[in-house]
């Protein structure tokens, strides 16, 4: 960071340091890419089996932080109205791989995280897919940033080490009318950049899968699966390597947008003010009222936000299945799909259940739903094979009546606010996009 921050950092030695994991109200924490290798959950785990709390009696923002191989801690004071080149609003996946592009490029970058992890909302709620790029319209983001985004992210588990398997899902026709869909995504999928689409009779389907029921299905040979969680670490190891700063319980409260650089301020009983000339919002579920929250930003350019919640259940036994299942999309979402962790799990879903506020509760009563959508495939699913697992929510721009939309990457050229981007609806693929739309990003302001 700057000079003004660097003359204010301390060193603890172990005697004087807390174990790791203990909470530091008011300080701005380094994020140690060595001492992360060694975190395991529940410190930066998912939250899939609940939704984050913050400490009982815990206000200020306050941030985690992992020991150094030398023992040391550095940290530096709350910063009173710093100057930074950039600051990222959520630290997700998607904000932190933005955090991640600009430190590369030389902007000093705090990301501001109102939880006391990253990755605890929409990051940690999915199915841990890396997809093709298929299912989107010709020429939209959410094509080009998914293609690119494939490409991308492959490259970087493979430099960084990150559990992943490129092992392929299945496209299932239940039915003749559906046979035509195949072709029709095969043939969007093409038109995209996607590789390795492949028709495939129900023999050869059999042959390949042979508890699977279908009368046809689409091979896409480049979806594959991720541990999101290790690639949010990476993330984190090279955006901290270029200087980023991450500060946990840091809600954004309010900014100002129209000159210069653009005022924030963050945190709760202790509060931080930031002078920037970037600011990426990359709030997700939360964007919408990030964006209204922006003192001179137009009202006319905040989307309505609608919330998408997507229910998985898990199945308990191995199934017989090497590949992912998925059958042909349904309005709001891909429909109920078996995907498989890297352990070889099984989990289902996520269905489609719109809501007016966040609930990460999983509706038990949609198991019968579950059971009937999934024996389409795989009649061979026994009753009581399936148990509630965890649920994500979609931070989508359009509701239950209306046509899919694209991700809204807004950048200066779209509202007229210098140094503001704004992203809402990144939904799938968001995940396979992250890398690609940081890219975006970085392109939109530097």
């Amino acid at each position: 960071m700057s000079a003004w921050v660097a003359e204010r950092l301390v060193s603890l030695v172990p005697e004087t340091m807390a174990p790791c994991g203990r909470q530091v109200k008011g300080w701005i924490i380094p994020i140690q890419p060595a001492a992360f290798g060694r975190l395991k959950a529940p410190l930066f785990g998912h939250y899939r089996s609940r939704p984050p709390q913050a400490q009982s009696g815990t206000n200020s923002c306050s941030f985690r932080y992992p020991r150094r191989q030398d023992h040391s801690l550095a940290i530096s004071v709350a910063i009173g109205m710093e100057a930074v080149d950039a600051v990222v609003i959520g630290a997700g996946v998607v904000g932190l791989a933005c955090a991640r592009a600009l430190a590369m490029r030389g902007c000093e970058t705090v990301v501001l995280e109102r939880h006391d992890a990253f990755g605890t909302e929409t990051s940690a709620r999915n199915s841990e897919v890396i997809h093709a790029g298929l299912y989107y319209p010709c020429g939209s983001l959410k094509a080009r940033l998914c293609v690119e985004g494939n490409g991308l992210l492959y490259a970087f588990c493979a430099t960084h080490g990150i559990e992943h398997r490129r092992c392929g899902k299945l496209i299932v026709a239940t039915s003749a009318a559906h046979e035509a869909k195949l072709q029709e995504l095969r043939t969007q999928g093409e038109s995209n950049g996607v590789s390795g689409l492949e028709l495939l009779s129900a023999g050869q389907v059999r042959a390949l899968e042979p508890e699977l029921r279908c009368t046809a299905a689409l091979l896409s040979a480049t979806t594959g699966i991720i541990d999101s969680h290790g690639l949010m670490l990476a993330i984190c190891g090279d955006a901290e390597r270029h200087g980023a700063v991450l500060a946990l319980q840091s809600p954004f409260l309010r900014g100002s947008v129209g000159g210069k650089e653009i005022l924030l301020e963050a945190g709760s009983t202790e509060t931080m003010q930031l002078r920037s000339s970037i600011v990426v919002n990359a709030a997700g579920l939360d964007a919408q009222r990030v964006a209204s929250l922006l003192d001179g930003f137009p009202a006319q350019h905040v989307p309505p936000r609608f919330l998408a919640k997507g229910n998985y259940y898990a199945h308990a036994a191995r199934v017989p299945f090497s590949h992912l299942i998925y059958p042909v999309p349904e309005p709001g979402g891909l429909g109920v799909h078996l995907t498989l962790d890297l352990g070889g799990q099984a989990r289902f879903g996520p269905d489609v259940e719109w809501i007016t506020e966040a609930d990460y509760a999983v509706a038990p009563d949609r198991a019968e739903r579950f059971y009937s959508e999934v024996r389409r495939y795989w009649p061979a699913l026994r009753d009581g094979g399936l148990a509630p697992a965890f649920c994500g929510i979609r931070p989508k721009i359009s509701g239950p009546d209306d046509a899919a939309t694209d991700f809204m990457i807004q950048g200066p050229e779209t509202h007229g606010k210098p140094g503001l981007v704004n992203l809402f609806g990144i939904e799938s693929p968001g995940l396979t996009s992250c890398l690609s739309i940081a890219e975006h990003v970085a392109s939109l302001v530097l």
